[in-house]
């Protein structure tokens, strides 16, 4: 849900990774550009690029967030892992260095709404989404559960630390 961005930066200063698109929408847009958030295009022809910005804002001590399942859903299920942007965390220098910290976001809707209440997913519009959230007159929960750090060199390759990512934001889910 976009409530992610709040939720994870009340933690502390982090920096978004998200899809090109979300830099023009109405709202979102403008939330996600002013938390400097990172834009890439999803397009196999830029990933050496999107590595070497992935690598240089790591470099600069920037704690970058992504999304792995690359798309948003009902919030009640962890989709599979795409390993992709996982890639720039093996790069020179950065590998033996770097670890990965797998979070998992559950949200508690409020007493009588559905489970998927705070989901926005689809052709979901922010506006009526974001209204319905603000009009609600119950409090709902979200938790972040902070897996252990998973250090990138002890993994072969991209996919593994994928895999294992995965694995510790699932273990925490809820099942439905």
């Amino acid at each position: 849900s976009w409530l992610d961005i709040f939720a994870l930066n009340a933690r502390g200063r982090i920096y978004f990774v998200s899809k090109a698109e979300v830099a023009s929408w109405p709202g979102i847009g403008w939330l996600a550009r002013a938390t400097g958030t990172v834009f890439i295009a999803r397009d196999r022809r830029e990933a050496r690029a999107q590595a070497d910005l992935f690598e240089a804002r790591l470099k600069a001590g920037h704690r970058l967030v992504f999304f792995p399942e690359g798309t948003s859903t009902d919030g009640r299920r962890v989709l599979p892992f795409k390993s992709t942007l996982f890639a720039a965390f093996f790069g020179a220098g950065l590998r033996e260095i770097l670890w990965v910290q797998p979070v998992t976001v559950i949200y508690t809707a409020p007493e009588g709404e559905a489970a998927a209440f705070y989901g926005w997913w689809g052709d979901m519009g922010f506006g009526p989404h974001a209204l319905k959230l603000l009009a609600s007159a119950r409090p709902g929960r979200v938790e972040l559960v902070f897996h252990p750090p998973l250090r990138v060199a002890d993994f072969a390759d991209r996919k593994a630390l994928a895999l294992a990512c995965e694995e510790a934001v699932r273990s925490a889910a809820p099942k439905l």
